[in-house]
């Protein structure tokens, strides 16, 4: 059997012009960018290759510039009461450029006259700024600065034309990801000094649209995948498995639209005025129910969501925690909150998908910010006190990043200052230097971590104290049966 790529295998996919450039290639970007553009290409006249930019230090994509940008997206779930399964070769990806090793092939991309689209997912953490970052730098650290770089000097290539903008669909987990990439971009600008008509530029010749992306993209079907490359009859390291439900909402005017047609396709895509309010219950509900499922769920020796899901303790952990807890700070009416859990824990106990929880673990704290956080606020304010399972999911968050449990180690993925800092409290806690009630404290008080002072949330560091307490007295089945 062959493994994947253009030459072993027949696409019928004829050159595509690069109109996209895509920050990012890990699995959920393949498995929900790159599978709509293979749909619009396929249905439409949309004609548009990708050429995907490593943004970060850490591995290479070789694997995929090994399979020339070829790789198969499967996709089971249930559409209209009915099972769906779905393998499609997706050939839209045409060039893989690592930025880091590949600095001046990575700047030629901004003298291309087809280019129109920005797509990122580089996580929670992705977007910000930093002022240590340099024009020079090649590249510099922060995907947003390596963005602003190849923007003026397109601006600058194509003298200041206000044709030669692009559409920019940021899919990071944040409020308005494409205000915050517009406003960290024009930031770089003014650090780097890099003039009032550039920055007119950015703010006139190019769409910022905000986005709110949505299906469970699990990763490489271990499990099914000697099954399905015998259905394929190649070998594809690279094959993403997810969820057939997907949804993409888009803030955009009617001149963007006009240039993603979606809608000559069944694509489940919005294109709406405001997207605050979708945004805000499927975050709090779906990648809130993520994230605190993960260390929960990990630390009662459980590693797949549907296997967390068959679990009583876990389910009903979840299910409370939605209904109970966050559904309270939704400004939706109540048939249509339920409605909404009800279809995220659907879609959390599909067999099919053996959704690693460690592969949700990736920046769990800046995750629990975004996610969590704001719920936990305003369950506070609106009871009075804070709610026991969101700050159970808080506790074993913090015991997960001990990066051992029960002496197995965990695998973290996070900001190496983040994980230093978790490393030195745990440490010093173990040498008895703060007692375990002082090292929760401690971690609380980091607010370049949490963005504030947890400590200042009445209630809150004793009662993680006690739950950490209790994992490690009890284990987190008893503690989960204790609530």
């Amino acid at each position: 059997m062959n493994n994947l790529n253009r030459n072993t295998t027949a696409t019928t996919t004829p050159t595509l012009p690069t109109k996209m450039i895509q920050f990012g290639g890990g699995n959920f970007l393949r498995a929900f960018v790159d599978w709509m553009v293979q749909v619009l290409n396929e249905e439409t006249d949309f004609n548009t290759g990708i050429t995907v930019i490593k943004p970060t230090e850490r591995g290479d994509y070789q694997e995929l510039k090994n399979q020339d940008g070829l790789f198969t997206v499967v996709l089971d779930g249930i559409k209209n009461g009915e099972t769906i399964a779905e393998k499609r070769l997706v050939s839209c990806v045409t060039n893989i450029v690592n930025a880091y090793t590949e600095w001046e092939q990575y700047l030629e991309l901004a003298k291309n006259p087809e280019l129109r689209f920005v797509v990122s997912n580089t996580t929670e953490a992705g977007i910000k700024f930093n002022p240590e970052d340099r024009y020079s730098d090649a590249p510099p650290k922060e995907f947003p600065a390596k963005l602003t770089i190849l923007l003026h000097q397109r601006f600058q290539h194509f003298e200041a034309d206000p044709a030669k903008g692009c559409i920019l669909l940021p899919c990071e987990l944040i409020v308005n990801n494409g205000e915050a990439l517009e406003k960290t971009i024009l930031q770089y600008a003014e650090h780097w000094k890099l003039g009032a008509e550039f920055t007119q530029w950015i703010k006139t010749a190019n769409h910022f649209c905000s986005t709110l992306v949505d299906r469970i993209v699990s990763g490489y079907p271990k499990d099914r995948a000697p099954q399905l490359e015998a259905e394929l009859n190649y070998k594809d390291p690279l094959m993403v498995a997810g969820e057939y439900y997907h949804s993409w909402v888009i803030q955009a005017n009617e001149a963007v639209q006009k240039e993603l047609p979606f809608n000559r396709t069944n694509l489940n895509v919005q294109f709406v005025d405001d997207l605050l309010p979708y945004r805000e219950m499927k975050v709090r509900v779906l990648n809130g129910a993520h994230t605190a499922m993960v260390p929960v769920a990990y630390l009662a020796g459980i590693r797949l969501v549907d296997e967390a899901m068959a679990n009583d303790n876990i389910s009903n952990f979840i299910n409370q925690l939605l209904l109970e807890e966050t559904a309270k700070t939704l400004d939706f009416p109540q048939q249509v909150k339920e409605q909404f859990v009800a279809d995220v824990l659907d879609r959390f106990r599909n067999p099919l998908l053996k959704h690693q929880l460690i592969s949700i673990a990736l920046n769990s704290t800046s995750k629990f910010v975004a996610r969590l956080l704001p719920t936990l606020k305003d369950y506070v304010a609106l009871e009075g006190k804070p709610p026991k399972r969101i700050v159970l999911g808080l506790a074993a968050l913090i015991l997960f990043y001990k990066g051992k449990y029960n002496g197995e180690p965990i695998d973290l993925k996070d900001d190496a200052e983040v994980l230093a800092f978790f490393k030195e409290a745990w440490q010093q806690q173990e040498e008895g230097k703060r007692s375990l009630e002082e090292t929760v404290e401690h971690i609380l008080a980091k607010d370049s971590i949490w963005g504030e002072n947890l400590n200042a949330i009445p209630g809150l560091s004793s009662a993680v104290f006690s739950y950490i307490a209790s994992i490690n007295q009890n284990g987190m089945q008893a503690t989960l049966d204790s609530i």
